[in-house]
């Protein structure tokens, strides 16, 4: 679709200001009923009051009917040139389709059984310049004249919401699935924050972040990569349990699963550790799909999960080595880099850490598909979790993974400060998370105490995804970011 506005209905604009006298953007309106409250009330002698975007309309000489829809649902209009005023009847004429207007009558259900506003007033409250796209539906189901330009739809999500109920439906979902976790969380006393989205240092996890400058204290900032260090603070600071749902960045790549800008949870508990957390997620995802329509089982891409506890549960290492038939974590990185080369697996980095962490995608994630803790990694993969007792070069870390994509990231959470600096002194100077510098501020928080804690991330719109049946990130994001179409 291009350019679709049009001069026809710019003249009836001005035919509405200079001709008839009406304002066809009026600075407010009656307050109206929703139309799904209407339709639960049925036919009633008084007079209700309805606004909405026209989406039909058919004449039929002195009658009109039409359809009208507004956020909760659609319900039929009927206009009668006995019944409307003649200032009325001669707006009615030059409405279009996609106009939104507030009409005032009684309800009735017509000889073929459809439940019908009788307008006895009608207001035009905005006078659309764009002409939407009609998808209509045959008696077979076959919609007809959909708009397939999916970079379109993209771009002009208003569109999309208007002529597509599914995307409209996925959304709605989406903001119930982040009620039911918030709900969930705040019934088992855990406090909602804000932390800085503008940080002088960034870390929680290995990614590029996006530069900017702060102008006034001269200094380079981060938009924040993850939320996890400001709020270990505040687990020090004594609030015991403690999340924040919000956007992060990375700038790194954008693919099916991958998104510059997302939204993810995290969340904090102290005296707990990462069998803890195994359970909060089980708990999370049995509340969002449940928010989302389902009950104990869920169909994504065709095959059904059962989403019914204890999830599977198998080790980093071992699942590693079983698949590629090598003991990977004994091979130095030269050796690491020649079976990623063979295997045709990309990456930038040449450090044991990164590829490690490829290898692991290439022979087991993708290929996980019910839900499933992969647990106990690395300790040289997971700086910030703590070690597992009597497991040397082992941290308590888990990654949920499902139909192949990883959902969520927890620790049992590092709080010696000793050897934490060490770690993240290691990393500095190996150029790894904080180019180069460590987070003094973070490690002070670490050297006043902090209890054992668990802690977790959940990637918010790959758990939509799944819970909706979608096979992009960008159609689970209301406003994906897209290259500019000069």
């Amino acid at each position: 679709m291009s350019d679709d506005r049009n001069s026809v209905r710019e003249e009836k604009l001005l035919h509405f200001k200079e001709e008839l006298g009406i304002d066809p953007y009026p600075a407010g309106c009656l307050e109206s009923e929703q139309i799904t409250r209407i339709r639960d009330a049925g036919e009633t002698e008084d007079s209700v009051i309805a606004s909405g975007r026209l989406t039909g309309k058919r004449e039929h000489g002195k009658t009109v009917f039409a359809d009208m829809r507004d956020g909760t649902g659609s319900i039929q209009l009927y206009f009668g040139k006995k019944i409307l005023s003649d200032s009325d009847w001669s707006m009615l004429g030059l409405l279009d389709l996609g106009d939104i207007v507030q009409v005032k009558g009684s309800v009735f259900t017509t000889r073929m059984g459809e439940l019908t506003l009788r307008c006895e007033e009608l207001d035009l409250l905005c006078k659309s310049l764009r002409q939407l796209p009609v998808v209509k539906v045959d008696a077979s189901g076959v919609a007809h004249d959909e708009v397939t330009d999916r970079d379109f739809l993209y771009r002009h999500r208003c569109v999309d919401l208007q002529v597509n109920p599914d995307s409209l439906d996925r959304f709605v979902t989406r903001s119930r699935i982040i009620s039911a976790l918030r709900s969930y969380l705040d019934s088992n006393g855990f406090l909602e924050v804000e932390t800085p989205v503008l940080q002088p240092l960034y870390g929680g996890a290995a990614a590029e972040p996006f530069e900017t400058m702060y102008g006034s204290m001269k200094q380079q900032f981060y938009l924040r990569i993850a939320t996890e260090l400001y709020l270990k603070r505040l687990i020090a600071g004594g609030i015991d349990r403690v999340y924040e749902l919000g956007k992060d960045f990375r700038n790194e790549g954008v693919d099916r699963t991958h998104s510059p800008e997302f939204t993810q949870l995290e969340l904090y508990e102290a005296y707990a550790d990462y069998n803890v957390m195994m359970e909060r997620f089980e708990d999370m995802i049995r509340a969002a799909a449940d928010a989302a329509g389902h009950s104990d089982s869920i169909v994504y891409r065709g095959t059904e999960f059962d989403l019914t506890p204890p999830f599977r549960r198998i080790g980093f290492m071992d699942s590693l080595r079983d698949a590629s038939g090598e003991d990977l974590f004994s091979w130095d990185p030269e050796d690491l880099g020649k079976l990623m080369e063979d295997k045709g697996i990309i990456t930038k980095a040449n450090d044991r850490i990164t590829m490690l962490d490829k290898l692991f995608d290439h022979y087991v994630a993708h290929r996980i598909q019910q839900p499933t803790f992969v647990i106990d990694y690395p300790e040289e993969l997971s700086p910030l979790a703590k070690r597992k007792a009597d497991s040397p070069g082992v941290t308590e870390r888990f990654e949920v993974f499902f139909a192949g994509l990883e959902l969520a990231n927890a620790f049992s959470e590092q709080n010696d400060p000793m050897l934490q600096r060490r770690i993240l002194k290691e990393q500095a100077e190996a150029g790894l998370h904080r180019k180069g510098e460590l987070d003094e501020d973070f490690l002070y928080a670490l050297e006043t105490g902090i209890p054992p804690t668990g802690g977790m991330g959940i990637g918010i719109d790959r758990l939509v995804m799944i819970l909706t049946d979608t096979g992009k990130i960008r159609d689970t994001i209301l406003f994906p970011h897209l290259r500019r179409n000069d």
